[in-house]
């Protein structure tokens, strides 16, 4: 089994490549900036230099590779159609090859209230109505697929227990990216996460609960 991960060099991509090397687990890290890269990841990994709006750019990767994991996303700037292209388009032109190729599963991280068009959110360029569309191009593409929909993402770490909600459950709440990073890969090796929708945060007062008890909600 090896993991192709897109958007390795941002701060949750980077957290889940860590975390499959930490469990010796075969990754190839899909990345635009070689030298940045080089310098945010361990060593070890395998890069395929690629852009999500070329298709050609990674198709030869998905070859070498069972399941993706895709924590990709536009950075905020002052073109409003950014989220459109790499948030939406960017992610059908991932799903397109992963289909052609019969990648094994697709896991896709978007984000909490993507359904809710009137979010503040979407005042800036529309991300959460794309992070949707995007949702909806993978279900029904006929990959088997998890989507994860984490809260506000935290860079540093934390001790406090997950909460897993289905879709359009939880509406409020953090996580650390550290956390988010364990939810993808915990999800490859839970069938219970097949074709569903996972609404994750994290809470001081919540009961701990092993992976099996989180993922079979």
């Amino acid at each position: 089994m090896k993991i192709l991960v897109v958007g390795a060099t941002g701060q949750t991509g980077r957290r889940i490549v860590a975390e499959l090397v930490k469990r010796k687990i075969p990754v190839m890290a899909m990345v635009r900036d070689k030298a940045k890269a080089r310098d945010v990841l361990p060593a070890c990994v395998d890069l395929i230099i690629a852009d999500v709006l070329n298709p050609s750019s990674f198709a030869s990767a998905m070859d070498e590779c069972d399941i993706v994991i895709c924590a990709a996303g536009a950075t905020p700037s002052l073109d409003p159609t950014v989220f459109y292209w790499v948030d939406y388009e960017g992610t059908k032109n991932l799903i397109n090859v992963a289909k052609k190729k019969q990648i094994e599963k697709f896991i896709l991280v978007t984000s909490l209230c993507v359904s809710r068009f009137f979010h503040p959110l979407n005042l800036f360029g529309l991300v959460l109505f794309w992070k949707k569309q995007a949702e909806n191009y993978l279900i029904d593409s006929g990959l088997t697929y998890t989507i994860i929909r984490p809260g506000g993402l935290r860079n540093e770490d934390n001790q406090y227990s997950l909460i897993v909600g289905e879709a359009d459950t939880l509406f409020e709440g953090s996580i650390s990216r550290q956390e988010v990073a364990k939810v993808c890969i915990e999800s490859i090796f839970y069938p219970e996460t097949n074709n569903r929708i996972l609404e994750i945060i994290q809470a001081e007062s919540a009961p701990a609960k092993d992976w099996q008890e989180l993922l079979a909600v």
